[in-house]
């Protein structure tokens, strides 16, 4: 609706949601300048609205305003004043129809819509008008709980200072006091003028700070307010926006301004900054040091500066750099004398909770027994084996002899599960059996009825007593017609094993391998020694147990034969062995057919380690990589360390220097030996270096398990060395860098002929033994003087003969005086080759002159003997 007054008057609309234009008389326009930092000037138009005054015949009543409507907020948002502007200045009431008259301007009455449109806008400016008034209200008490929280720190820092002050102040006292009493003690009467105290130096130097630290009075600003102000009072809300221009700061320019938000923010920043100036409380930290640490390292660890470490060990006399290694001892000192704490550790401490973890007796339960067979060679160990689980082991070995370590599990028809491990009974395998005895819990000494106790019978019943394991005798090859029984069991009376029916507590049981007689009573005889021994496992603990053979497979990688002692064993699991380590890949039972998991006393090959472990090695099961790696590098450094000491020669005691002197002239055989299982490659180890002696002895350069490589080529060729393949083969490409590089390689099967060969080689290097052959004697008679020649002696040849070119001993008095070669022998005036037993003949000896008549002539004939190992 529009209505107008005058014709020359502007419209009047009235809108809920629109400004209202209206006549702009009396309005007076101003111009303000407004001043920034660095110069920059603002012009701004101010508009100032007279109030008009009303004349006497317009005068009507007052009516009533609602006071939300005539009191300007202290803040609003910046779309909604202008709404709020216009619903307060045109809300109206029916009362002020008449007053509309009165004025002699007609306005439309609002419809309800527009009304509650207006009531709207205005209850929304309100709650807006509160929102912000409780924002900058919660702003102030943060910013007062800040500044309180900052003036306490300060107070607190200022106290810290002033404690430190007066003890250092204290000790400066005190030391001043017993110099003066030194003074008096000793009768000095002048003293030295100190300088001032560096308690009264700080004290000076905060004075300072405290007048830097003062507020600059700001230009065109009143007067400066304290910088230590502990609190200031809550400002009100419209203070906030100090910094601003408005209408309200240019209207009142004259009056004073205070700070902005900006300021006090640099000023707190100011002052925290100065709090972060003061010494800081020092921090004592627990240092775990290792045997060897690098200074870098430590310094790490102690959260010091790396120069602070290398001063104190210029101090201390020693000049290093930052990637230097100290020991732990030197590493400790420096700890402790910046103030922490130390704890040693060594590093063999990364294998501690590997093995040995107590179990609980509640959770354990029956396991089977495992049974190390073990004899002479050619006893019948494997046959009895093979007759006992129903195969044949014997026809895949090389030469009918045990050259492997193995392991199998047999189920007796009365007494369950029984774990078998076969040892070779040669005596390079040593080691082997060694290995078998340890992880074992019976010893069955198989002994042949028609040989007897042999040598390494003795050796097996050596290791088992060692091992303290039981022991049962199975007498072998009772169907043969030359068996004596009775004569065994009395020659194991001479090493101390006596049987049941000698009176002893050693089961022993009368077998044949080959007629398969009374294997059931030998399985009866080990279940009821087992049951003695009540043999009990944890099976759901982490397994742990013993690599028994290793080798690379090709095609699987490097397999171990691993028996399991205690826990399980799955794929999957991450298992340490020696100096490798690896994630489970697959379990193959000793029959050759996968399997998930192996219990306590389950023999098995293990695939996925990423190395060859080495036979004996105990086998354990990790958390994870990590552990794996710390532990499997630690070993892997051990074993390094300690080759490098054995290569470098180095001893420590005098008899081993004594040792290395007598084998400084020594001849080496070098050689490659690579073998098929790492048990081969060790006994065959052993065997060549009891060849050795002190004049020659095999070197071995480099022993592993696999297939020749170029590698293995390559180094014989720079070594000049043989390679020995035992159960192995060379691959083409090897095989054809040997024959270019002439490398010799042997392949054997049978270490008996692999030893009896090397052994003939080394012969070869030993220095032949000279042997004397007495030829005669001759008698000097006369010295004759032949011009050209010299002395000539006449001869009579007394025994023997005399032969020109012979070696010769000159004897006077029974002493001799010369040894040397006849370079010429004459029968009268001819030369002569020999002259025999009561001839005459004239000698003359290599340089030498000096022969008398009445001397002896011995003549003899050396001949060099090749030697043999």
């Amino acid at each position: 609706m529009v209505e107008k007054k005058n014709p020359g008057d502007k419209t009047l609309s009235v809108a809920s949601s629109k400004t209202m234009p209206i006549k702009r008389g009396g309005v007076e326009q101003g111009v303000v300048r407004q001043s920034f930092s660095h110069g920059r000037t603002k012009a701004v138009v101010v508009e100032k609205v007279k109030r008009r005054i009303a004349a006497p015949g317009d005068a009507r009543p007052a009516e009533p305003v609602p006071a939300a409507t005539t009191t300007a907020p202290a803040r609003r948002a910046p779309g909604a004043g202008a709404a709020t502007a216009a619903a307060t200045a045109m809300v109206a009431t029916p009362a002020s129809a008449g007053s509309q008259r009165m004025s002699g301007v007609v306005l439309r009455t609002l419809t309800d819509e527009e009304r509650n449109a207006r009531a709207h806008a205005l209850a929304d400016s309100k709650v807006r008008e509160a929102e912000e008034r409780r924002i900058a209200e919660e702003e102030v008490r943060r910013r007062d709980d800040r500044e309180s929280r900052e003036h306490a720190e300060r107070e607190a820092a200022e106290t810290r200072k002033r404690e430190e002050e007066d003890r250092r102040r204290h000790e400066e006292e005190t030391k001043r006091k017993a110099e003066q009493e030194a003074k008096k003690r000793f009768g000095e009467d002048e003293t030295k003028a100190r300088p001032a105290t560096a308690a009264a130096t700080r004290a000076a130097v905060a004075a300072e700070a405290e007048d830097e630290e003062a507020p600059r009075p700001r230009r065109g600003a009143g007067p400066v307010r304290p910088a230590a102000a502990p609190k200031q009072p809550a400002r009100p809300t419209a203070d906030r926006r100090r910094g601003r221009l408005t209408v309200v700061t240019a209207l009142t320019a004259g009056e004073e301004r205070e700070r902005s938000v900006a300021a006090f923010r640099r000023r707190v920043q100011r002052l925290k900054g100065h709090a972060s100036d003061e010494p800081k409380e020092k921090i004592v930290r627990e240092v775990t040091i290792p045997e060897s640490i690098t200074i870098q390292e430590l310094a790490n660890r102690m959260a010091e500066r790396g120069v602070d470490v290398i001063k104190l060990l210029m101090k201390q006399g020693n000049m290093a750099k930052i990637t230097d290694t100290i020991d732990a001892d030197t590493a400790q000192l420096v700890a402790e004398e910046l103030g922490h704490a130390v704890r040693r550790v060594a590093e063999s401490d990364v294998e501690e909770g590997l093995f040995d973890a107590a179990d609980d007796p509640e959770l354990m339960l029956p396991r089977p027994p495992v049974v190390t067979i073990m004899g002479h060679v050619d006893h019948g160990k494997t046959s009895l084996l093979d007759a006992i689980r129903q195969a044949n082991v014997v026809a895949g070995e090389a030469g009918g002899i045990t050259q492997h370590i193995g392991a199998y599990q047999v189920t007796a028809p009365a007494r369950g599960k029984i774990t078998f491990i076969d040892t070779p009974g040669h005596a390079a395998f040593t080691a082997m059996r060694a290995r078998g005895a340890k992880v074992t819990d019976l010893v069955v000494l198989v002994v042949a009825a028609d040989d007897g106790v042999m040598p390494q019978t003795v050796e097996a019943i050596r290791h088992a007593k060692v091992a303290k394991v039981p022991m049962i005798v199975a007498i072998n090859k009772i169907d043969k017609p030359d068996a004596k029984a009775e004569r065994v069991r009395t020659e194991l009376l001479q090493h101390e094993v006596q049987v049941e029916s000698l009176g002893g507590d050693v089961l022993d049981v009368e077998v044949s391998a080959t007629k398969k007689l009374n294997l059931e009573r030998l399985l009866d005889t080990i279940g009821l020694q087992s049951e003695i021994l009540d043999l009990r496992a944890d099976p759901n603990r982490p397994a742990e147990g013993t690599v028994i053979e290793a080798k690379l497979d090709r095609g699987r990688g490097p397999v171990a034969t691993v028996l399991v002692q205690r826990g399980t064993l799955r794929t999957g699991s991450i298992v340490v062995a020696g100096a490798e380590w690896g994630r489970v890949r697959a379990l193959i039972s000793d029959t050759g057919a996968p399997i998930d998991e192996a219990g306590p006393s389950t023999p098995v090959e293990v695939l996925g380690f990423g190395g060859i472990p080495e036979a004996g090695d105990r086998l354990a099961v990790v958390d994870n990589e990590a552990r794996a790696r710390e532990v499997t590098a630690y070993r892997a450094r051990q074993k390094r360390e300690k080759m490098a000491t054995r290569a470098s020669g180095l001893r420590g005691s005098l008899e081993q220097m004594m040792s290395q002197l007598k084998t400084t002239g020594r001849k080496d055989f070098p050689l490659v030996i690579k073998g098929d299982v790492q048990g081969s490659v060790e006994a065959i180890t052993g065997a060549l270096e009891k060849l050795g002696t002190e004049e020659v002895g095999a070197r071995l350069l480099h022993a592993a398990v696999g297939g020749i490589s170029e590698s293995d080529v390559t180094l014989a060729a720079s070594t000049g060395a043989a390679i020995i393949g035992f159960n192995v083969r060379a691959h083409k490409e090897a095989r054809e860098m040997a024959e270019r590089v002439s490398v010799e390689i042997r392949y054997y099967n049978v270490i008996y002929d692999l030893v009896d060969d090397v052994k003939k080689a080394m012969s070869g290097l030993l220095a032949p033994t000279l042997r004397e052959t007495m030829l005669g004697n001759a008698q000097i008679l006369e010295i004759f003087m032949v011009s050209k020649v010299g002395k000539v002696a006449g001869c009579r040849v007394t025994d023997g003969r005399v032969e020109r070119g012979a070696n010769v001993r000159l004897i006077r008095d029974n002493v001799v005086i010369h040894e040397g070669k006849l370079s010429q022998l004459k029968r009268f005036k001819d030369d002569a080759r020999e002259v025999t037993a009561g001839q005459e003949c004239g000698m003359a000896f290599e340089n030498y002159q000096d022969m008398r008549a009445g001397d002896v002539i011995e003549c003899y004939r050396v001949e060099q003997v090749q030697r043999s190992l």
